[in-house]
């Protein structure tokens, strides 16, 4: 398995209108690679994004029926998905604890040549390393802007917060991120 950041397929086309007879098929049509894609930006491990999203799509199975349309059901679909990927989180570190940190076979995706693999592999591997310097909040944030490129108010809403609080916390975040880049560099010069 190889971290990504980009699920296996994003061409589900437009979301349906919410309706109350909206099915679980269409739902994950349309939400899927946004939910895989937000999964792995809050943390979730490459090799268990199946599970996650298994878990995330088990959840809506269960409350279709309670879905009661205050919110936009993408605002509903990362709710949950924001709690199984912090579950996830949390059983991935004791996991850690338990057993050390045994990396994962790294696979070539078709047509890519073993140094562009290399890269990439990598660079995923740093960016998911430096945001897990990220206390959760923040990562939140840095992940729906910078990485999902969602307006400010789109993640107030989708969080619950203040769009005043959104600001705060991605101006903190690009900080915290920016520093954790530079020890990075500082790092990479010393022989």
């Amino acid at each position: 398995m190889q971290p990504q950041l980009a699920p296996p397929d994003a061409t589900a086309g437009p979301p349906p209108a919410t309706s109350p007879g909206l099915s679980l098929e269409q739902i994950y049509d349309h939400h899927a690679a946004t939910v895989w894609r937000t999964l792995r930006a809050l943390g979730v491990d490459a090799g268990r994004l199946d599970d996650a999203m298994q878990d995330v799509f088990l959840v809506v199975h269960r409350r279709l029926a309670e879905f009661e349309q205050r919110s936009s059901i993408t605002t509903w679909l990362y709710g949950i998905a924001r709690r199984v990927a912090a579950d996830h989180r949390r059983r991935r570190t004791a996991e850690r604890r338990l057993a050390g940190d045994a990396p994962l076979d790294r696979e070539i995706s078709p047509g890519e040549s073993p140094l562009d693999a290399a890269q990439r592999r990598e660079a995923a591997a740093l960016l998911l390393e430096l945001l897990d310097e990220l206390d959760d909040d923040k990562r939140e944030v840095f992940a729906l802007m910078e990485i999902e490129q969602l307006a400010a108010p789109v993640v107030a809403e989708l969080l619950g917060i203040p769009l005043n609080t959104v600001y705060s916390r991605l101006r903190l975040a690009r900080q915290r991120f920016e520093a954790a880049v530079a020890r990075r560099r500082h790092a990479e010069e010393i022989p």
